[in-house]
């Protein structure tokens, strides 16, 4: 593939990308990535459900859908009594 004469965020890219991988010890050049996770016990059936909600949100708030079950690539929908891409097993 050729380079697209016409992008011109390229640059801007890239030095975004060196910028932020200059910050991390553990990087040699660049970081695409966000390093830090924080993982979180499910340990009640309140837990599991709020993180189900705040994933099953995520393409609301982000703009994508103005309905979670929408979302094509969410469970959301099964959820909702919708089929949806795959099968579900759904917490009850």
């Amino acid at each position: 593939m050729g380079e697209n004469p016409n992008e011109s965020r390229k640059e801007w890219i890239l030095w975004m990308m060196k910028r932020a991988g200059q910050k991390k010890a553990n990087n040699k050049d660049f970081q695409f990535w966000q390093q830090d996770n924080h993982p979180i016990e499910l340990f009640s059936r309140e837990v599991m459900e709020q993180k189900l909600n705040y994933i099953h949100q995520n393409p609301v708030v982000a703009g994508f859908v103005l309905e979670a079950e929408n979302y094509i690539y969410s469970s959301a929908a099964n959820y909702a009594g919708k089929k949806g891409m795959i099968e579900v097993i759904l917490l009850e």
